[in-house]
């Protein structure tokens, strides 16, 4: 099964987690989240596994940029919106491979999950 892979390709822990699955012989697909805003149903999937503040990037310029209400993130629905204006909010990257997701890139979570 091919693994995709969630994030912006500029984002330097993107590279490193490309570069890790290039490495390993690992397929997969790149999804550019600004190119390609993520459907309010894949959100909700994602949110289904992982809790917001997994999901959100609190140290992000997005963040920091997002006004005090809209950082309560009061719910599901409210992080979806703001993930679909702002796709630069997520954590990144996002590793989606068969039913698991994984935020963010820990080398060894990942060789776990790939089995490489």
């Amino acid at each position: 099964m091919t693994a995709t892979i969630y994030g912006i390709p500029n984002c330097d822990t993107v590279r490193k987690a490309r570069k890790f699955l290039d490495k390993h012989g690992v397929d997969y697909d790149f999804h550019d989240v600004r190119e390609q805003p993520l459907h309010a149903e894949t959100l909700t999937r994602w949110l289904q596994q992982v809790d917001r503040d997994t999901l959100i990037n609190k140290r992000s310029t997005s963040w920091r940029e997002l006004s005090d209400d809209e950082q309560q993130l009061a719910d599901d629905g409210v992080a979806i919106e703001l993930l679909q204006r702002y796709p630069t909010l997520m954590k990144r990257p996002v590793l989606a491979y068969q039913e698991k997701l994984l935020v963010g890139f820990k080398e060894a979570q990942w060789q776990q999950v790939l089995e490489v």
